[in-house]
């Protein structure tokens, strides 16, 4: 039984593979280094399908060294040992080894630091293969001791390319010249590709296989054959942080067309559509506040019409909040309010509350004269007393500074009336 196409055209040499001309360049390092067989320790980075693992297997067919591949999904700390152990015996003989692990950021600490001693001492050339951020899913430890190169999505042009060769010219490929694509049905095949050539060739692949005798797929049979590609998202890796972020930073930029289409983009990645509300709601907090008090009051609605309606329905509650929140007028003040406070705090410890202030409970604080000099507001005009609530060393001192947008243009001109009135008693 022949391998899958995307197996069969994996890349022997460099001039096969496609794209990350930046990295693999003429006169790039890394090109340089694998003429040579001196390529140092490397973690690759990269979406999948994009040639991270076609690159070592390009590495192991020109290198004289040993080259031991493994995967991290099926690998534990003991393999990783007894490759490092069989390394130092081939070292003793003046034979260099190179350990590729695929999908590297599934070991954890402790199997990322068996091979700490190994990288450093040379002992092994460690080339790792991750499509998570290094940052956040690689030892610091290891990091360090790596190049870390870093892989694009291949290229509409690439993929196109490939798609041909695959069809009708490589000779590892389907080799069925007779067969015709559309042109519209291969932009739609190479756009949900999204990068990815081994997504696409097992596309190729299975269309061809489900033709039987027919020799040309337009839209109408590619809607009858295809299978679809789920986007690219994981829920606990960097794509979701990518995406939040753009998210965040489209309704704070006032632009509900990009906030709908990355909300969407996690609904159908299959975000909880509860963590999406609760961020929305943050954004009502954090970016809007009091510029629209309306805006926290419309996320908690939200929630409540998702919690009755569930999906599909109540994913129109999201969109509705989501388009109301890039509208509404911004002001951070609030938070930017908090966080001056919570410095004071830090910067002057426990000041002590001002006599008038306190609370005469006890027979103690009776004696201490707690509450002496305290003015009762609604007994004063326009039930406001005027008197400062800081603290003797922070007298003056103000904290939440209202934007001149929304809302807070109100707030502002409340408190700038309140100063007149407290100037005018003073």
């Amino acid at each position: 039984m022949n391998p899958p196409l995307a197996e069969r055209m994996r890349p022997t040499n460099l001039s096969e593979l496609l794209g990350q001309s930046r990295i693999l360049g003429p006169q790039s390092m890394l090109r340089r280094s694998l003429e040579k067989d001196s390529v140092p320790s490397l973690i690759l980075w990269g979406p999948p399908g994009c040639g991270k693992t076609s690159l070592a297997h390009v590495i192991k067919s020109q290198s004289a060294k040993s080259f031991v591949s493994i995967s991290a999904v099926s690998a534990g700390v003991k393999d990783v040992k007894e490759t490092i152990a069989a390394a130092r015996e081939l070292r003793k003989i003046g034979q260099s080894s190179i350990l590729f692990i695929d999908e590297i950021h599934r070991f954890n600490k402790s199997q990322q630091d068996a091979l700490l001693g190994a990288v450093e001492d040379g002992t092994i050339t460690l080339i790792g293969a991750t499509t998570e951020n290094p940052s956040f899913e690689i030892n610091n430890a290891l990091l360090s001791r790596c190049q870390l190169i870093l892989f694009s999505p291949l290229a509409p042009d690439d993929l196109q390319n490939l798609f041909w060769s695959a069809l009708h010219t490589h000779p590892r490929g389907i080799l069925r010249p007779d067969l015709q694509f559309e042109e519209e049905a291969v932009k739609r095949i190479i756009s949900q590709a999204d990068g990815d050539a081994r997504f696409l060739l097992n596309q190729i692949e299975w269309i061809v296989e489900a033709l039987g005798e027919e020799t040309s797929v337009d839209i109408e049979a590619l809607d009858r054959l295809q299978y679809k590609k789920p986007l690219r998202y994981d829920r606990h890796y960097d794509e979701h942080y990518n995406l939040i972020s753009a998210l965040h930073k489209s309704v704070r930029g006032s632009d509900p067309h990009a906030a709908l289409y990355w909300l969407h983009r996690m609904i159908q990645g299959g975000e909880d559509p509860r963590y999406l509300l609760r961020r929305l709601m943050r954004m009502a907090m954090e970016d809007i506040g009091l510029a629209d008090p309306a805006a926290l009051r419309m996320a908690v609605d939200a929630r409540s019409a998702y919690d009755f309606l569930g999906s599909p329905e109540g994913i129109i509650a999201l969109d509705q909040l989501t388009v109301y929140l890039a509208l509404a007028p911004k002001s951070n003040a609030l938070e930017k309010a908090g966080m001056l406070a919570d410095t004071l705090v830090r910067e002057h410890g426990t000041l002590p509350v001002p006599r008038a202030f306190r609370n005469a409970v006890n027979k103690t604080g009776r004696d201490l004269d707690y509450g002496s000099g305290y003015r009762y507001d609604h007994d004063s005009p326009s039930a406001f007393s005027g008197q400062d609530h800081m603290p003797q060393k922070l007298l003056g001192k103000q904290i939440y500074e209202p934007t001149d947008f929304g809302h807070e243009i109100e707030m502002r001109k409340r408190l700038e009336y309140l100063e007149k009135l407290k100037s005018a008693r003073t």
